[in-house]
């Protein structure tokens, strides 16, 4: 059966979902996908993503690829999808890839935000699920002195989980933006980079929040952009701040339209 790649850019509400992989018992993104996938195609269908989200982060740009019978266009096989899927999972964009793409080793970059509340309202059931609901002041000058530290080509062993990459990965990843930015009841974290490691931007968020508190001194980011390990490190922030906000890959793998 001839079949053709199409990339899916996926949101989802991260609230409800034990993560992206598919898991036995466990609801996830991936199962719920692959579900309606088979069932519009009568077929097993894989659904590949950018990159694995855990319990309780959200996406709102995640490139997930799918390879299905050719008879489906990017625009049916997204009305489709949309029809059938449950409704903390929505498909925004679908489009016709070239034979060459995958939406793991394809993408050139990845896009995240964090919330964090400060104000007494980040406790209310509105704001809570999405954002992590701190209820105190941040030092604005410590956040942007931190964040300042993290751009360009650097290794991030002390911001990994321990044991999740290969003992052959080098670490390294390259930060093209990390900026705090305030915003009506706290602050908005955006990063970009060519790839992340597993919980890496939650362990940067809460150690930048540490310092903000006061709780750990001016330049820890840097020293620990220097560290062997994650010992030092503050714990990760919440999962429910986090989203996935874009998947970027190169122009040339995007089929023409005819």
């Amino acid at each position: 059966m001839a079949t053709c790649s199409i990339l899916l850019v996926t949101q989802y509400d991260g609230r409800r979902f034990s993560g992206w992989q598919r898991q036995p018992d466990q609801r996830t993104v991936q199962g719920e996908l692959e579900a309606v996938l088979h069932r519009l195609c009568g077929t097993p269908v894989s659904a590949v993503a950018a990159g694995r989200t855990d319990a309780g982060v959200h996406a709102r740009g995640q490139g997930v690829g799918v390879r299905v019978p050719e008879r489906w266009t990017p625009a049916a096989l997204r009305r489709a999808l949309n029809a059938l899927l449950p409704p903390d999972i929505w498909i925004a964009e679908a489009h016709g890839m070239l034979d060459a793409f995958h939406p793991r080793h394809s993408a050139v970059g990845r896009e995240y935000r964090y919330l964090v509340g400060t104000d007494d309202a980040a406790a209310s059931p509105f704001r809570r699920p999405y954002e992590w609901a701190l209820g105190r002041p941040l030092d604005t000058r410590a956040l942007e002195t931190e964040a300042m530290s993290l751009v360009g080509e650097h290794t991030f062993r002390a911001f990994a989980v321990a044991g999740t990459a290969p003992a052959t990965d080098h670490h390294r990843c390259r930060i093209t933006t990390a900026a705090w930015e305030p915003r009506e009841g706290g602050w908005r974290f955006d990063v970009a980079a060519n790839r992340f490691l597993h919980h890496m931007v939650r362990f940067l968020v809460g150690t930048m929040v540490e310092v903000a508190l006061g709780r750990r001194p001016p330049g820890t980011i840097a020293r620990l952009l220097a560290a062997p390990d994650n010992s030092d490190t503050a714990p990760p922030a919440p999962p429910q701040g986090l989203s996935l906000t874009a998947v970027r890959y190169p122009a040339d793998l995007y089929q023409i339209p005819t």
